[in-house]
């Protein structure tokens, strides 16, 4: 695979052009996030931001930020309930406009990321990639992707990762620019919105593994 196609725009343009918007973003943006942060604060209380550990660039683990859209409670072992009960109508709204999602313009900001790429998925997953998956960690991952335009969080696995791969061989402006346009328009519409815990979403590392047993199995038959 040749991953010197758009070079100049990947190499030279494409990290500063991503600092100027995502400081643009949070200067115009910044009512937006006070508002939210104080909805956050008084509805599901402190900590304001979520943080979690996620690879990025070349398997680098860095701290992304959202919006925190659940609660902590717990039944009566101190156990967290689950996500559906946890996730609150405010998270619901959050998460189905991506508001949640803007403080990752920080991160952005930071260079953890990137406006458009692959989004960057939990630690866990890295032992599962196969060789092909593993070059999503060849660029910054993205607050959006080709995969978010193409049914955001509802496609499965290994649509996703093709998608992934196939913005990894053809970036370039024109494509960063329509990626982001498309998913204006997804925002607004709200469209391809799972949320996990809550849907037949089933996690990589659960998927892959499902799958290895699955050839193992065929095998000793």
């Amino acid at each position: 695979m040749n991953l010197s196609k758009g070079g100049i725009y990947r190499r030279f343009i494409k990290r500063p052009m991503d600092f100027i918007l995502s400081l643009l973003a949070i200067i115009v943006l910044s009512p937006v996030l006070l508002v939210v942060a104080i909805l956050v604060r008084t509805k599901l209380g402190s900590p304001v931001i979520f943080r979690q550990k996620r690879p990025g660039l070349n398997e680098k683990i860095f701290t992304m930020y959202k919006f925190r859209t659940m609660t902590d409670e717990r039944d009566g072992n101190g156990e967290l309930l689950p996500d559906s009960v946890r996730l609150t109508k405010l998270g619901r709204l959050l998460r189905s406009t991506s508001l949640d999602e803007l403080p990752e313009l920080f991160n952005i900001l930071k260079g953890d990321m990137s406006i458009v790429g692959p989004r960057p998925l939990a630690v866990i997953y890295l032992p599962y990639y196969n060789q092909s998956e593993k070059l999503r960690h060849t660029v910054r991952p993205g607050l959006t992707g080709l995969a978010q335009i193409n049914g955001r969080n509802t496609v499965n696995w290994e649509e996703r990762f093709h998608f992934d791969i196939n913005y990894i061989k053809n970036i370039s402006f024109i494509l960063d620019v329509s990626i982001i346009f498309k998913t204006l328009l997804k925002v607004f519409k709200r469209e391809g919105v799972a949320v996990r815990g809550t849907t037949e979403i089933v996690s990589f590392h659960i998927y892959r593994q499902s799958q290895i047993d699955e050839k193992e199995e065929t095998f000793i038959k």
